[in-house]
């Protein structure tokens, strides 16, 4: 992964950048934390500009989020509804459990977007509930690209204060990022419990 990313950015400049970033977003195992230091070590090393690094890194995962956006934004909650139940009893999910999603997201989809954004784990996954919920394209893609801005900039400005020692920001912050996977999944089981707890007490 590492060769395959450092020969990205080596042969195409801030355009592998864009293009490492924006596979990111489609496919989340490809690592920001990792892209994004190296990044900034070239920067460090006089190979690249700063500002034109972040752009590039910026912009391949705004674009990269689109696809996810409008995969929500095509199922649409309807859909999801009528999946929910006519499936959802497997999972203890009904149409009202996704319209209560719905409303939440109506009320703090923006914050969620920008926050979402900054956490290893979710910043991918994010754009997926902004597209089923109607969120509209254009805060949508402000939201992810302030966020995003922090995001990408925090991680090159690491990778150029480290220097040769870029890839620590992957080693310590990739398991955050399974942490918080790993969080989300023990959250949603344990809803899913007291749920049924409920439904038979």
């Amino acid at each position: 992964m590492l060769n395959w990313i450092t020969n990205t950015i080596s042969s195409l400049g801030y355009l592998g950048i864009g293009l490492l970033m924006f596979f990111e977003n489609l496919f989340p195992p490809i690592p920001s934390e990792l892209i994004m230091p190296l990044a900034g070590f070239t920067v460090a090393r006089g190979q690249m500009q700063f500002i034109p690094a972040i752009a590039a890194g910026v912009l391949g995962t705004v674009i990269g989020a689109l696809p996810w956006y409008y995969a929500g934004k095509i199922l649409g909650s309807d859909r999801l509804q009528q999946l929910a139940d006519k499936y959802g009893k497997w999972i203890s999910i009904s149409s009202k459990d996704i319209t209560k999603a719905d409303r939440w997201f109506d009320r703090h989809g923006s914050k969620a977007v920008f926050f979402c954004r900054l956490v290893p784990g979710v910043r991918t996954l994010i754009s997926l509930p902004a597209g089923i919920s109607g969120m509209h394209l254009v805060p949508f893609l402000l939201y992810s690209t302030l966020g995003t801005l922090l995001w990408v900039g925090l991680l090159t400005y690491l990778g150029y204060v480290l220097g040769d020692n870029y890839e620590l920001v992957d080693e310590y912050l990739g398991p955050v990022s399974k942490i918080v996977v790993v969080t989300l999944l023990i959250a949603f089981i344990l809803w899913i419990v007291r749920k049924n707890m409920r439904r038979y007490s």
